[in-house]
């Protein structure tokens, strides 16, 4: 039992190799800029092999707060990140107002070693913004980032919201209040994530694309 296992996780495991490989040939634009309220972004340049030309890399921020630091992001890369004391799950800082959560680092410090880092990286030509509903994301959050003055952006939600252009249904959560986690795979034979139902290849490409109906 555990040869026949260990032989269907291969096949899942050299599949999967497989399909990313597969989309980092169709990728062609390679330089560019992924702002992201969480570890989406991070898993799409993971995903295509290219390095962090962001700052937010393995760290979430609330989707209010993030559309608060996208409506006047050049201000907001030039303040000091400030950490933030107190009984909290990960390590934290404030950026002008905006809480930064460096979920995926050790210390405070370094979260912000690699901000300051990969902020210097930013490629203010080729941007692309990814958001989530979820976080305190409500309506009136998907408005304000329908608002936003960049050509490429999305937001990934829960339901269907035909009337914003930036918004994108990933299936699978209808029965939640927001975005579940993505970058979790789903219940099927080969290994796919809820976030490859989002074509982001397609998306770093060509820029907008309308969600599944």
């Amino acid at each position: 039992m555990k040869l026949y296992s260990g032989m269907i996780n291969e096949i899942k495991n050299r599949e999967m190799k497989l399909f990313r490989d597969r989309k980092r040939k169709r990728l062609y634009n390679k330089d560019f800029t992924i702002l992201a309220s969480d570890c989406n972004g991070t898993f799409m340049y993971h995903d295509m092999g290219l390095p962090f030309l962001s700052p937010t890399i393995n760290l979430t921020i609330g989707m209010n707060d993030f559309v608060k630091m996208l409506e006047n992001l050049e201000w907001y890369m030039q303040q000091d990140i400030v950490e933030l004391k107190g009984d909290y799950k990960y390590p934290a800082g404030n950026l002008g107002g905006i809480k930064i959560n460096f979920v995926h680092y050790e210390s405070f410090d370094e979260g912000v070693l690699k901000w300051n880092e990969r902020k210097e990286r930013i490629n203010w030509d080729n941007l692309f913004i990814v958001g989530s509903e979820k976080s305190g994301c409500t309506y009136e959050t998907i408005q304000r980032f329908e608002r936003l003055p960049y050509e490429n952006k999305v937001i990934l939600t829960h339901v269907d919201y035909p009337e914003f252009k930036s918004a994108y249904y990933i299936k699978g959560f209808e029965d939640r209040d927001e975005m579940g986690t993505t970058i979790n795979y789903k219940k099927q034979f080969f290994k796919r994530r809820y976030l490859d139902d989002f074509d982001y290849v397609t998306f770093l490409n060509h820029g907008v694309m309308r969600g599944k109906r």
